[in-house]
Parts: C-alpha cells; sequence; structure tokens
C-alpha cells in the first residue's frame, strides 16, 4: 500500500514519488488550493479550479511559473491571453499584471521563484 503523501502540513515528504493530480480535488465553484513545498527560495502550490472560476489580475514581486496538469487554462499576461493546457508551462514574470481563469476544470502547479 503507498505511503500517505504529504504530512499533516500538507507539504510533500522528501524523496517520495507521487501523482500530483491527485493531491487536490476540484470542489464545485470552487478553487482549491495546498501548498506542498515552501523555503526560502519559493514555494510551490498546487491549485484545481472549477469551470468558471478566475483569480483577478494582480502582480508579484516574483516570476511565477504556472504548469497545467489537468485541463485547460486561460491565462492573461500583460493583457494577452495564453491559453495553456495539460502538459504546457507558462512564466509569469514578475511586475508584469495577469490574471487566471477557467474556461473549464483544470488544475495546475504554480511555482513561485523568488529573486537572489
Amino acid at each position: 500500500m503507498p505511503k500517505s503523501c504529504c504530512s499533516n502540513t500538507g507539504r510533500m515528504p522528501s524523496g517520495e514519488a507521487v501523482n500530483v493530480a491527485s493531491l487536490v480535488e476540484y470542489a464545485p465553484e470552487s478553487i482549491v488550493s495546498r501548498q506542498l513545498v515552501k523555503n526560502d527560495a519559493g514555494t510551490v502550490t498546487l491549485f484545481a479550479f472549477d469551470k468558471g472560476q478566475s483569480l483577478s489580475e494582480h502582480t508579484t514581486p516574483f516570476d511565477a511559473l504556472v504548469q497545467v496538469i489537468d485541463g485547460q487554462a486561460e491565462l492573461i499576461i500583460g493583457g494577452t491571453s495564453v491559453p495553456t493546457a495539460a502538459g504546457q508551462m507558462t512564466i509569469m514574470p514578475a511586475k508584469v499584471p495577469h490574471a487566471v481563469r477557467a474556461p473549464g476544470r483544470f488544475k495546475m502547479l504554480l511555482t513561485m521563484l523568488k529573486a537572489e
């Protein structure tokens, strides 16, 4: 029987392979998130967006790497729509306004890369 993926803090243990998409479930009319890694270099957070959900336009002080692992997302980066599907990734640059929309259900990993 496989080990439980994450500690009671929700973070991933070292040295184990895990099925990322199974670590967070979809919820009706919601966005669900789970922080998997946090250290001085940045964070890795897994999100599950239900159809029609979105994150409004905002900026961050760090580059953000978005990896879609299930479904399709619409990223809006600096006013430009960037359709992104499972298996694809996109960098949202620091200090550039961006938003996230869910035309259908999708899951993504968001890696925040802190500047040196």
